[in-house]
């Protein structure tokens, strides 16, 4: 009886070391694939994001961790450990969740959340008052694209009535921030006070001369449209209309046509008296060029008359 039970504490011995081999072989196996796969595939551990992190947020070991990547497609910037990405640091720009923590995207070791990290090199902030027109009813948010129209006077002593002119200053300006949101996600409509753009030296330059000159406003327009050029200048006489009112007073008849359209762009009018003769009586006042009528003021009779442009 106790050689049987010998015998069976024998084979359960032998039948367990067998079964321990054979799961060390297996996962030893295991681990030698995975390790092969590994070589083949030439992973990396970085550090990925694994919360939404906003801008300003801070970077912490609670929205971030390790995550396997292809060795020959790390992106320049990544962080490879936990500790240097956490570092008192806080996002730049929004980061989604799975993407890689880049130096590009978050601040340096003080932990401060500035502007003039996201401006690429040779690119300036340039801020521009703005209000619920000019800055498009409020849709225009960060990380828009638009145009900077200027308004001004159109210069030159020949200019009495103050006539004006628009045009475009800028094309396809990117837009940094509405007063002092930056954030790119904020894409609820607000009236902001000023707009910070993206622009070179150049154009910081001609902002600043708009700036004394007229009134700007702001067109929005598609982030893929970057389609540009020169643009035309746009007077009155752009804005549709061949008639006006002319002003009281005595103007003498334009021989030619080009005269007549020289009163008329300079908003002169013609107020032709109806001549009285020597009887008391009214005799016919010169044909009109184009549309009037008599008015009469008291007792003067004048016939009005509207100037057509040509």
């Amino acid at each position: 009886m106790g050689q049987r039970n010998l015998i069976a504490i024998g084979i359960a011995v032998f039948l367990g070391l067998i079964a321990v081999y054979l799961a060390n072989v297996y996962f030893s196996a295991r681990e030698v694939q995975q390790e092969k796969v590994a070589e083949e595939q030439r992973m990396a551990r970085i550090v990925v994001a694994s919360q939404e992190l906003a801008f300003g947020s801070p970077v912490s070991p609670q929205n971030v961790r390790l995550a396997n990547w292809p060795a020959n497609s790390v992106p320049a910037g990544a962080f490879t450990s936990i500790e240097e990405a956490t570092k008192n640091r806080v996002a730049l720009r929004p980061i989604v969740p799975g993407e890689p923590v880049l130096a590009s995207k978050v601040s340096g070791a003080d932990g401060r959340a500035t502007l003039s990290a996201n401006l690429p090199l040779g690119q300036l902030a340039y801020a521009i008052p703005v209000n619920d027109v000019a800055g498009v009813g409020g849709f225009v948010r960060p990380g828009d694209v638009v145009d900077v129209l200027l308004t001004r006077v159109i210069p030159g002593e020949g200019n009495q009535s103050g006539e004006k002119m628009t045009d475009v200053v800028l094309e396809a300006v990117p837009v940094l921030g509405i007063d002092q949101v930056a954030d790119e996600k904020n894409t609820q409509p607000a009236v902001g006070k000023t707009a910070t753009l993206q622009v070179d030296t150049y154009g910081a330059q001609k902002l600043a001369l708009a700036m004394q000159s007229g009134t700007m406003s702001l067109a929005l327009r598609n982030v893929a449209d970057q389609v540009t050029g020169a643009r035309k200048t746009v007077t009155r006489a752009d804005l549709g209309g061949r008639y006006f009112m002319p002003a009281r007073g005595y103007a003498a008849r334009p021989s030619t046509p080009t005269q007549a359209a020289s009163l008329a762009m300079a908003g002169a009018g013609r107020r032709i008296p109806i001549q009285q003769s020597q009887a008391g009586g009214a005799m016919a006042a010169p044909r009109p060029l184009g549309p009037s009528m008599t008015v009469v003021r008291g007792t003067r009779a004048t016939q009005e008359e509207f100037i057509r442009g040509y």
